[in-house]
């Protein structure tokens, strides 16, 4: 069975991720995962540096990004094709 990390916050998410995205998905494939999600907190920062280090390791990544809302309420959101990343890029935008 393969391994794949869901919830990996990085150094973008401001005092709650300590390690850049690159070093995390190059960790993920030093352990054996076959994909790994950067969920950072409002923000889809860390993605792109994650996205070379994952070519670069031969490792999928998958693109998401931890909404928290004004209630308290956190969830987690993967956009599953560029109509949705688009819509989530415009949302996180508002705020």
């Amino acid at each position: 069975m393969r391994y794949r990390e869901l919830q990996v916050t990085s150094n973008f998410s401001f005092l709650r991720g300590a390690s850049h995205p690159d070093e995390m998905v190059d960790q993920a494939a030093a352990m054996g995962y076959s994909e790994i999600a950067i969920t950072d907190r409002n923000s889809f920062a860390g993605i792109v540096r994650a996205h070379v280090a994952a070519k670069a390791n031969g490792i999928r990544l998958i693109v998401g990004c931890r909404l928290d809302l004004a209630d308290g309420i956190s969830l987690l959101a993967y956009p599953q094709n560029t109509a949705a990343y688009s819509g989530l890029c415009n949302l996180l935008t508002l705020g």
